[in-house]
């Protein structure tokens, strides 16, 4: 179970493009470019959202900026940042299928870290946006 002080510990996005050695200039073009309308949370409902990345991941590069762009601004989301290879800990409470070490993972908790959904590498259905399978998993 991820606690409060647990997903403190996590990198900010401005913490995690600053130590970003790959890939932060496509990141950040990608995060401009993003086709992300909408909004992950109705307005007075507090969002927390858990991302597990690396900057070197394909999968990561695709969708995390797509994430990024979705709740940039929006002051009643927290995001925060874990590089899968430094955080096992919480890497493995989130593998996929219960073994596998699969990137990016999103994880939505309310207001008292209560799990609402969670996201692993992919949309599971070929060509579905990323930024209405997360809109249809919280239900906004």
């Amino acid at each position: 179970m991820v606690t409060r002080e647990r997903f403190e510990q996590g990198l900010t996005l401005r913490q995690y493009l600053a130590q970003m050695r790959m890939n932060r200039e496509r990141f950040v073009q990608f995060m401009e470019a993003a086709d992300a309308d909408g909004a992950l949370t109705r307005p007075g409902r507090k969002l927390n959202v858990l991302v597990i990345t690396e900057d070197w991941c394909g999968d990561s590069l695709h969708q995390f900026p797509i994430l990024a762009r979705l709740v940039e601004g929006d002051a009643d989301v927290e995001l925060r940042i874990f590089l899968r290879d430094r955080n096992p800990d919480v890497m493995d409470q989130f593998l996929k299928h219960g073994r596998y070490r699969t990137i990016p993972v999103f994880v939505f908790f309310d207001e008292a870290m209560s799990e609402l959904g969670r996201f692993i590498e992919r949309p599971p259905r070929p060509g579905e946006g990323l930024a209405q399978h997360l809109q249809d998993l919280l239900k906004v």
